[in-house]
Parts: structure tokens; sequence; C-alpha cells
């Protein structure tokens, strides 16, 4: 009992604490927004019956702009307007239950190959990867994102989770740390290339999901007195100070949390400290402007999510 109870104190931290990473950006996967949608979109017909022959109907229509793209690789291997057509086609047919994700990775590992500045292609191929357990292969996709953008917030978050998953939390404390340190010289030759307080917001996560809560309110404290107009790490120590039970000293910085925050963020804030958070939206907030995020940064998934442009 004691075993399980810790157990669930730790996926508490965790649930609690990732919503502070999705004030910052999203992590909500690109992968599982656009196969959610593929569903919604299945599902719009009145009776079973038609609902089934409109299904099948789909399937069909879509298996054979499938075939299309597929004829017009065999010629043109790297035609990214027909590799994008066949991923979109594949992840619709994967969203109805047609086809598994490893049909999508072979046309992502293209697009990703062909366009390593649209980060997006990476992302899901790590996704993708993840999602059919080859995680050595996901790590590998991450990495090769950061190489070249190791300011890549998704992609950073995507790697760190991965770590956490394989139970290597050293691992992903180092690559933070590591990313911080490179920080300051990388922002010297291209401002605005990685975002400090997103990265530190990560590493405070990590500290706090393994319960090293006093190492994840040094992170915090320190991404505050630097940003002292950024709501996300006051928010993100109110929350650790609620998992220990300081509950007085938590309100103080919920206040002053939902002070800071935009109105869009308010209603969260006040739901995380009554101890009755909603479910995580699926944010798409820009990490260069994490001090005040848009309106715009927590709409939800669009029911016809677009693959990136080339």
């Amino acid at each position: 009992m004691e075993k399980a109870n810790k157990r669930r104190g730790l996926i508490t931290v965790a649930v609690v604490l990732s919503l502070i990473a999705f004030l910052g950006f999203s992590l909500v996967p690109i992968l599982d927004s656009i196969l959610k949608a593929s569903q919604v979109q299945s599902r719009s017909t009145p009776t079973p019956t038609q609902t089934a022959q409109s299904a099948d109907k789909q399937s069909e229509l879509l298996q054979a702009q499938a075939k299309g793209y597929e004829l017009v690789l065999q010629r043109e291997p790297d035609n990214v307007t027909a590799l994008r057509g066949l991923l979109q086609v594949r992840l619709e047919l994967i969203g109805q239950g047609v086809g598994s994700i490893k049909d999508a990775i072979v046309p992502l590992s293209k697009l990703a190959a062909l366009n390593p500045e649209t980060t997006e292609y990476g992302i899901l191929l790590a996704q993708a990867k993840e999602r059919t357990n080859d995680r050595e292969g996901a790590a590998q996709a991450y990495r090769s994102i950061l190489a070249s953008k190791p300011g890549e917030i998704k992609a950073l978050q995507g790697l760190v989770n991965l770590l956490l998953v394989q139970q290597r939390p050293e691992a992903a404390i180092g690559l933070l740390q590591d990313t911080l340190k490179a920080a300051p010289g990388a922002n010297l030759a291209k401002p605005g290339s990685i975002d400090t307080t997103s990265v530190q917001l990560i590493l405070g996560q990590v500290y706090a999901v393994g319960k090293r809560y006093d190492e994840a309110i040094a992170i915090y404290d320190e991404a505050a007195k630097n940003n002292p107009k950024d709501f996300r790490p006051i928010l993100a120590h109110a929350i650790v100070l609620k998992e220990q039970g300081k509950t007085d000293e938590a309100k103080t910085l919920f206040d002053k949390a939902t002070e800071l925050a935009p109105p869009n963020y308010k209603d969260q804030i006040n739901q995380l400290a009554s101890g009755t958070p909603s479910p995580s939206p699926a944010a798409e907030a820009s990490p260069e402007s994490t001090a005040s995020p848009s309106p715009e940064s927590t709409a939800s998934p669009s029911p016809e999510p677009a693959l990136p442009k080339p």
C-alpha cells in the first residue's frame, strides 16, 4: 500500500507539473493531435449503417490516394508534395483505425531528411518511432533536431520525457544543464535561439518529479529572479510547495502568479491552486513570448491540422 501511495504521489507531481510547461509551450504530441482530428472527422454520419458505409468509402478513397502518391514517388522519390500527401493520407487512415503508425515512418523520415529546417517533421518522426517502441530511433530523431537547434523546446521536452520513461533522470538533467550552459553563447550568436526560462522550467520539472524539491525550487527561483514579470516560475514554485503540504506559502505564490499572468491563464492557475486542475489543452504557445503568451497560444488544435509547410 505504501509503495502504491508513493507511486500515486509521483504521478500526481508529474501530471500537475506538466501544466507548468504547457504554460510556455505545447506538450501535447503533434502526432496525437492529428490522429484525434482524423477520428473526429470520421464520426459525422447519423446511423451506424451509414457510418460503416461512409467509413468504408472514405477508407477506399484514401487508399486510392495513397497508391497514387506512391506511384509518383516511385518516379520522383524526393517529391516533397507527394511525400506530404502520402503522409497526410496515411495519418488519416491510421486515425480511422486502418493501418499502423509504422506506415507513417517512411514518408516522415524522408520529409525530415529533406527539410531539416522544418523541425515539426523530425518531432513527428520521433513521436511515431516512440509509439512503435523504437525508443532509440526516437531519441536519435530528437537529438538530430537538437544538434542544429539546441533550443528547440518541443524536441528538448520530447527527449527529456523519453529519458524519464527509460528511468534515466540523470541523463535528462545533464542534457538540460548542458543546454543552459550553452545558452549565453548561442543567444549571443543568434538572439533568442535558446529560451533559458523554458529550459529551466523543464529542469525544475525533472527535479520535482524525482522529489528533489529543493533543487526544483532553486531553479524556479533563479528563473523568477531573471524574469520577474514571468508568472511561470512562480507558479511552478507554488505547485511544488503545495505538493509538500505548504499550503499557506503556496497560496501566496499562486496569488502572485495569477496577478502576473495574462487573463487567458488566470482560471487555470486558480484551478491548480484549488486542487482541481482541468485537463491540459493543446496549446501552441510560442517559446519566444514566454512572459506574455498571446491569446492564440491557448487554442486547441484545428479540427483539420495542417502538416508543416515545406
